[in-house]
């Protein structure tokens, strides 16, 4: 991770961290650095989240862009994926999300894309980061300034798209829906009423204040008392910019990531469409994953934390499967990044197609007891080091009888914290054991 981009790009307090004046320099490189070597200006696409502080970072970024030479194109209130979508199939030079995902709506974020749709390679974002720490570019100058476009009609294309991917009609099918108050709130209802859904939305009112406010995928206990109240076949939650998504089924159960790619590879195995016979996963997936999987003769292959690392994982070794038990879930065959919305309609479609109500569809799938929390430090890589940390955590791992995962996030200033073992009763003692040494050391104790 460098000094502004992290695992899914520049994240940090709106106006703060993160400003306006960030966003206008990153879109002054991208404007200059994908015209070089032609005589025309680039073609950059952007979409926001429908936080507050989005509309001052689309215009600032799309001002440096076009006094750089780019024609902006912008898709306005869309979701990550449909930006890499836009990208990747009207042939832009890069993609740009603003949206801070699951974070609250004080913090905001810039994520690139190439113009293959996939997350802007590493070597291209430490020269964003050089160019941020102080360096200087020519600005377009006369007929060679570029200019802003309104492109609805991409976003569009991309709801046709994801109409076009279910096989059957969701007639009869009530699902519920909560959208985080954010990129998906109109969007995700659209598809699932054009498709024939009894649709029930809640987190579809967005005020620019309240996105991830109590909803979404970071907190769907709304939408599982909503299953459980009206009855309702199956629950879908997104995350603020909808690359995730967390299910819940009939009976007001959450199912995460990692019970989504369980039922998903058993699907895919049963008509023949699981390449390599495995799929890919994290670190941090739950280790009942692997059990569950290797049951059906399918494998699990582990990569670092993020979609960026597990689509590398999938092109690597011939995957069409895998995701995050956060709720990314990338369906290769359609897509090159997490996208919420069409996990959900692949979802709906197998549970059409089986005939069964939803919780069949993870049947098998026992995950073993965890126990997570984040601590706020300000030397992340220190923390991780620290004799003393690694001496709890080592402890943790007796206690609970399984194992302690610790990383950096690559979004926040923290350090994550997983437990996971069959000690179920003792995972809270190990994971505050090691929290208490994380802290100590953030603290410079």
């Amino acid at each position: 991770m460098g000094k502004y981009f992290g695992t899914d790009g520049f994240r940090g307090r709106a106006n703060q961290t993160l400003t306006a004046v960030h966003a206008f320099r990153v879109g002054r490189f991208l404007g200059h650095y994908f015209a070089r070597g032609r005589s025309g200006g680039a073609r950059i696409v952007v979409g926001k989240d429908t936080r507050r502080s989005s509309y001052a970072f689309e215009y600032a970024l799309a001002s440096g862009a076009a006094a750089s030479g780019a024609d902006v194109y912008l898709l306005h209130v869309t979701t990550t994926p449909s930006v890499s979508f836009v990208t990747r199939t009207e042939a832009f030079d890069c993609g740009v999300m603003i949206s801070a995902s699951h974070n609250p709506f004080e913090d905001n974020g810039i994520k690139l894309f190439g113009g293959d749709g996939e997350k802007l390679a590493c070597d291209v974002l430490e020269l964003v980061e050089d160019y941020l720490e102080g360096g200087s570019l020519p600005f377009a100058d006369g007929a060679a300034i570029g200019r802003t476009v309104d492109h609805v009609s991409g976003r569009n294309r991309y709801l046709a798209y994801l109409l076009s991917l279910p096989r059957v009609s969701f007639r009869g099918l009530r699902v519920g829906l909560d959208s985080a108050n954010g990129s998906a709130w109109a969007l995700s209802k659209a598809v699932f009423d054009a498709l024939g859904a009894q649709v029930t939305a809640i987190g579809a009112a967005p005020d620019g204040l309240n996105i991830n406010a109590g909803c979404g995928s970071t907190a769907p206990q709304a939408l599982c008392a909503l299953v459980r109240d009206q009855a309702l076949d199956v629950g879908f939650a997104f995350d603020g910019d909808a690359d995730r998504c967390i299910c819940v089924d009939e009976r007001g159960e959450v199912v995460d990531g990692d019970g989504i790619l369980y039922a998903c590879a058993r699907e895919y195995a049963a008509c023949g469409a699981l390449d390599g016979n495995a799929v890919v996963a994290t670190i941090a997936s739950n280790t009942g994953l692997d059990r569950a999987l290797a049951a059906e003769g399918i494998g699990c292959i582990r990569t670092d934390v993020g979609d960026k690392f597990v689509y590398e994982g999938m092109v690597k070794h011939g995957c069409t499967l895998g995701g995050e038990s956060s709720g990314h879930i990338v369906f290769r065959k359609y897509a090159t990044t997490g996208d919420g919305i069409l996990t959900a309609l692949k979802l709906a479609e197998m549970t059409i197609g089986r005939k069964c109500p939803f919780s069949c569809l993870t049947r098998g799938y026992v995950p073993l007891p965890q126990k997570t929390c984040s601590v706020r430090v300000r030397d992340r890589a220190a923390a991780l080091a620290d004799a003393r940390v690694r001496a709890a955590a080592a402890r943790a791992e007796v206690l609970c009888g399984g194992r302690v995962l610790l990383r950096a996030s690559g979004t926040e200033p923290v350090v994550r914290i997983l437990a996971e073992g069959t000690e179920a009763l003792r995972l809270t003692e190990a994971v505050n054991m090691v929290e208490r040494a994380v802290a100590a050391v953030g603290e410079g104790d």
